[in-house]
């Protein structure tokens, strides 16, 4: 297969290791005891981390690539979702499951919704707003702060990281509702040339 398939750059490259230390942080955490909980709480912030880095280089040195473009929110819903889906387990509670679930859901609505609107070649209209980013940067801290602290909530830096966690959930459904709104014209046109499209059929059919 021809080299230019898969681009040896440097963002991508830093997209491959974050995609890499996920099993890593998944195996930390489960097997470290509390005292070592911050190791893995580690081990997601550099993942994190790089899902910055990896856009800042490729726009500095000019590295973006569609490999890259595909790979990069694919490793940024990898590690998010496997961590949520390790904290609502260990949690075990409706407190810790009802956030994780939120975004996590979101995350599968939108992927899907961006998915409709690149066939429709409308997919400017739900590019990641100034709103998303924050709602990723406030989510990522929180999952930090949870990973890096045993699953109780008598301990204050677990509330402090439950609240920034929901805080995260209520942006979610925000913008969710704002690249919804967005994409609504394009839903109900895509959606009514379809129904169009099948009567035809019906009607060619009987004919």
């Amino acid at each position: 297969m021809p080299r230019e398939s898969f681009p040896v750059t440097l963002p991508n490259t830093l997209t491959l290791v974050r995609i890499a230390l996920i099993p890593v942080f998944v195996l930390t955490y489960i097997f470290f005891t509390d005292d070592m909980l911050w190791v893995s709480a580690v081990l997601f912030a550099c993942a994190a981390f790089t899902d910055w880095l990896d856009g800042f280089l490729a726009r500095q040195l000019g590295q973006g690539t569609a490999f890259g473009a595909f790979l990069d929110p694919v490793a940024d819903k990898l590690i998010v979702v496997t961590a949520l889906v390790l904290l609502i387990e260990s949690h075990s509670n409706l407190v810790m499951t009802l956030p994780g679930l939120i975004i996590v859901g979101r995350e599968i609505i939108i992927s899907a919704l961006r998915e409709w609107m690149a066939e429709m070649n409308r997919r400017g209209l739900v590019d990641v707003s100034w709103l998303g980013k924050i709602k990723t940067g406030v989510q990522m801290i929180a999952i930090v702060v949870l990973l890096a602290n045993p699953p109780s909530l008598a301990i204050p830096w677990v509330i402090l990281g439950m609240l920034l966690l929901y805080v995260a959930a209520l942006m979610t459904l925000w913008s969710m509702f704002l690249y919804l709104k967005a994409a609504w014209p394009t839903l109900r046109d895509g959606l009514y040339e379809q129904e169009t499209s099948a009567v035809v059929e019906e009607e060619d059919d009987s004919a």
